[in-house]
């Protein structure tokens, strides 16, 4: 599938993305807030495309036809554990040079409406480090609500606290 905002497109990820997804992944202010490590190489984003993203329901986020962060989903029983049947996960990230600007906030829209009018998930959720309050903000302007603070670690085996929230149907 793929869907139009007012000022991108989300797509499915293609192998010749892996390139310009390198160059924004590669950023150390972007994968670790989110619990992944900064990409290595071209080869390694090429890697993530072909396993990661390649999930149904995982987007490209695109501005003028470049590939500027992700967007997507993870239905039950590829999410969090924690969450069940009918539900589903939302997972994002911008690249640093376009944060400020509301696109997490407008890539999300058309996402959530599809799994609430297309794909019969009933409640979606997601969530964030306590300190990320940029994306604890995209979160609320979407209309999650607070659900349960977890435990969680991260790729290198540190433990961090994050927020869950969620949004119903």
């Amino acid at each position: 599938m793929i869907f139009k905002t007012e000022r991108l497109i989300l797509r499915p990820w293609k192998e010749s993305d892996a390139e310009c997804l390198y160059h924004f992944a590669k950023n150390p202010n972007i994968g670790p807030i989110a619990g992944w490590p900064p990409h290595q190489s071209i080869e390694d984003s090429l890697n993530i495309i072909k396993t990661v993203f390649a999930k149904k329901e995982t987007y490209a986020i695109t501005l003028d036809d470049v590939p500027i962060g992700c967007v997507g989903l993870l239905i039950h029983p590829d999410g969090n554990h924690y969450w069940g049947d009918g539900s589903a996960e939302l997972g994002y990230w911008v690249a640093e040079k376009y944060w400020g600007r509301g696109l997490a906030v407008e890539a999300a829209k058309p996402i959530l409406n599809h799994a609430f009018d297309d794909l019969d998930i009933h409640c979606i959720y997601a969530s964030y480090r306590i300190e990320n309050t940029q994306s604890k903000r995209v979160l609320e302007k979407l209309g999650f609500e607070y659900y349960i603070e977890l435990e969680n670690v991260n790729y290198q085996g540190e433990a961090f606290r994050e927020i869950a929230v969620k949004k119903e149907k």
